[in-house]
């Protein structure tokens, strides 16, 4: 061994060391500490980089003033008017009242939705809604693309604006790091405000990545809503099969908040944003006439909203409450399937004791790591008595669930890591009977698509490499 090679390795084993011991001061989960630590010690210098890139525990309160995007929104953008007269359903009276504790979630009554199951679908609707605008379109998309579908609704935006309609579009700088710049350029161009979430420098390869802006709501006029897990690409109307919501009600001034609150954030300087302050037009825009809300009625909604630097992980302890508190049956559809353990103890918990829990993931997933690595979760919730089925043929994108004919949601997050701790996410939560009835009719119109996981079984007969590579990724399951 040459005497700069002894010096290298020197320096690598303290950095290394040295790395392990910044893990462990973090106090991060066990989970994801040991995941860290063993990917250090047995991926010699690929390890080292992938910390880099990816595991530094940036904190993005220094961001912003060293506030939380909760206080700057407390703060700085009234929150929407509890209702004084609401009435609870006293099944849920709790998840309730801890959304509304965790994360100001407030709940309304006498909303509207429709379901979209096809991308045209919902293309259709949000175009028409587009095309209506007055006032003003507010769209967050973790990804549009430059095709001919993310084309013709920057064409839409791009004709808002010459009717004299403000548009500001707020777009994940990761989610879209293959887009063109020239994309967003035309957009400006033409007088559209738009905003990149937390813009880096080399989107690929960036610790950055564990902090996206994975929402998908659009609000039009303050009036309708659109929210859900459908992306702007051609994927989701020709190839994909996934779910979004067209809302109307009082729970759509929740949806303004979300986007203002996410726009303050995405403002590049603080004179940018004293100005949207200033604007009070902009924050009250949610006023309907008195005659209006008289004549909602309909639907009790709640929309949850969680990020990574919340106090609590809101999203992920209203899945636990709902399994634990279900009396019939859970059923849920989710495209990643990588649980957090304490989600994975739910699902045990709640099929021990009797309850119908079925899971819907797809067969194929769009990324193999991430399918390798949740068969051995897939295997473990089956021997405790959940059922899984394999949706076939289409790659399904859906995240939904329903409970108990009376509880559903549905939006961004899926049943993983990254959305439940890293990402963040929003979800519409409905506590009525009809609206769970058309969730689960969805559920089961999938299920058509399916078979079980009894008839691949040969997972379990697979080559002992197989296997073992499968139970390799797992302990990266926290990372991914």
């Amino acid at each position: 061994m040459s005497y700069l090679q002894g010096i290298f390795l020197i320096f690598y084993a303290i950095l290394v060391v040295g790395t392990v011991v910044t893990v462990l001061l973090e106090n991060r989960q066990p989970t994801k500490a040991i995941a860290w630590i063993l990917v250090l010690m047995f991926l010699p210098v690929i390890g080292l980089i992938l910390y880099i890139f990816f595991g530094q525990n940036t904190r993005k309160e220094r961001l912003i003033s060293g506030k939380t995007i909760e206080e700057i929104a407390s703060e700085a953008l009234p929150f929407p008017e509890k209702p004084t007269d609401l009435v609870l359903p006293t099944q849920h009276e709790r998840l309730i009242h801890q959304f509304i504790t965790q994360s100001n979630a407030i709940p309304f009554e006498g909303n509207e939705v429709e379901i979209y199951t096809r991308g045209s679908d919902f293309i259709l609707g949000l175009l028409k809604a587009i095309g209506e605008a007055h006032h003003h379109v507010h769209l967050i998309t973790y990804i549009i693309e430059d095709d001919p579908l993310g084309r013709l609704v920057a064409d839409a935006l791009i004709d808002c604006v010459a009717r004299g309609v403000e548009v500001r579009l707020i777009y994940d700088d990761v989610g879209c790091w293959r887009v063109p710049s020239a994309f967003f350029e035309r957009l400006k161009h033409h007088g559209v405000e738009v905003c990149g979430f937390m813009p880096v420098r080399f989107p690929a390869l960036t610790s950055r990545i564990n902090y996206r802006n994975h929402r998908k709501i659009c609000v039009v006029d303050g009036r309708v809503a659109f929210i859900g897990g459908m992306n702007l690409a051609m994927r989701y109307v020709k190839e994909w099969r996934d779910t979004h919501l067209r809302v109307s009600g009082r729970v759509v001034e929740s949806i303004q908040h979300c986007f203002l609150t996410d726009w303050y954030f995405s403002l590049e300087d603080d004179e940018a944003r004293q100005k949207m302050l200033e604007n009070r037009e902009l924050m009250l825009e949610y006023k309907p006439p008195a005659e209006e809300r008289k004549e909602w009625n309909g639907v009790l909604a709640q929309l949850v909203t969680s990020s990574p630097v919340a106090e609590y992980p809101v999203l992920m302890q209203g899945y636990v409450r709902i399994l634990l508190q279900a009396r019939d049956y859970v059923y849920m559809e989710t495209p990643y399937f990588l649980p957090t353990e304490t989600i994975l103890s739910a699902m045990r918990t709640a099929a021990q004791s009797g309850v119908d829990v079925r899971l819907m993931v797809p067969r194929h997933t769009d990324t193999y790591v991430v399918e390798k690595a949740s068969r051995s979760y897939l295997m473990e919730v089956v021997e405790s008595g959940v059922t899984i089925y394999f949706y076939e043929g289409s790659f399904n994108h859906s995240k939904l669930l329903v409970a108990d004919d009376n509880i559903c949601t549905c939006g961004s997050t899926n049943i993983d890591f990254r959305s439940f701790e890293h990402n963040f996410e929003a979800n519409m939560f409905f506590y009525d009977k009809k609206v769970a009835s058309q969730f689960k009719q969805i559920f089961f119109d999938d299920l058509t698509r399916c078979s079980r996981i009894e008839d691949y079984l040969q997972m379990q007969r697979q080559p002992f490499l197989h296997r073992l590579w499968e139970s390799v990724l797992r302990l990266l399951s926290p990372l991914l």
